[in-house]
């Protein structure tokens, strides 16, 4: 039986000319925007909030080499998932808002002929806004293909799943190994509280994470915040930088951040962690703030990829 394996990513822009497009393709996203009369003047408004936004955009991204690496990062973690999967199954990459696309996605599942699909979103914890509308996209691009009907098993969330909870609480043991005593900081991309109250089970599955990594970790202090605001409606809290003056002024001296919605390098991490969050804890009096390396394509977490693949099975969710 031959399996097709789709990996769904936010995207990132490519070059510097790329970031206005990019930004346009996020806010005329519905999931995104969503308000009266957004099917009418969403687009607009989309065009109007990325070219205001994207000079300022620009310059993050000038400062992290011009461009996201996430398209470079998720093709190396497609590579060696298919690699660690082995015979009989072929992975590709679907992006949300650049490339590839999902019609690109469709076309290359079209070409390799599969008995069946496993979608796996690479958003650990599930939201509408991420997972939802990644889902949605590629739904409308198989079917495009003619593949609407073709076998389909989603992994719709993996928040606790052992192996990928084992292979982040690695992740953050090694980033302890030099700074005993720190608090643990899991900073995950913050939500509007609208969609929580909602029925969204994104805060639910990010506190779960964070709680499972812990576990693994005994006695070492910890915290959740959210980064990532924006827009002037009300978002998870505490966010990042207020959690990190709170740490400060109770005389914390170390803090080991944790990126614990994102598994790849990207602006989130890059510039808004190791830049942004970093020239605030220098300001507010931290001795030492680390980040936590990304999984990225660390073995154990493409091993926790292969698990979720073959745990899917052939059952069919469509």
């Amino acid at each position: 039986m031959k399996t097709a394996v789709v990996l769904l990513n936010m995207g990132g822009p490519d070059s510097l000319e790329a970031v206005e497009p990019f930004l346009r393709n996020l806010f005329s996203d519905p999931e995104i925007l969503r308000f009266p009369l957004s099917g009418l003047i969403q687009k607009p408004l989309a065009r109007l909030i990325a070219s205001r936004r994207a000079l300022k955009v620009v310059e993050k991204y000038r400062e992290i080499g011009g461009r996201s690496p996430l398209r470079e990062i998720t093709e190396a973690q497609a590579a060696a998932l298919e690699r660690e999967l082995g015979e009989g199954f072929s992975v590709h990459v679907a992006m949300r808002y650049w490339n590839p696309t999902a019609s690109e996605a469709a076309r290359a599942v079209k070409t390799a002929g599969p008995d069946r699909l496993v979608v796996l979103p690479l958003y650990p914890q599930y939201s509408r806004a991420t997972t939802g509308s990644s889902l949605a996209d590629l739904d409308r691009a198989l079917e495009a293909e003619g593949l609407g009907a073709c076998p389909k098993t989603v992994v719709r969330s993996w928040h606790d799943e052992p192996a990928y909870v084992e292979a982040l609480a690695e992740v953050v043991a090694e980033g302890l190994r030099d700074l005993p005593g720190a608090t643990v900081l899991f900073s995950a991309h913050g939500l509007p509280v609208k969609l929580v109250e909602e029925g969204d089970p994104y805060l639910d599955q990010i506190q779960g994470t964070a709680a499972a990594v812990a576990e693994r970790l005994p006695d070492v202090p910890w915290e959740l915040a959210f980064q990532s605001r924006a827009g002037p409606i009300r978002w998870l809290e505490p966010s990042t930088p207020d959690a990190i003056r709170a740490l400060a002024a109770r005389g914390v001296r170390d803090v080991l951040v944790v990126p614990v919605s994102f598994v790849s390098d990207h602006i989130e991490t890059l510039h808004e962690l190791d830049l942004e969050y970093s020239a605030l804890a220098r300001e507010v009096g931290l001795r030492t703030f680390r980040r936590a390396p990304s999984l990225n394509t660390r073995p154990s977490f493409i091993q926790a990829l292969a698990v979720l693949v073959r745990s899917a099975g052939s059952g069919s969710d469509a």
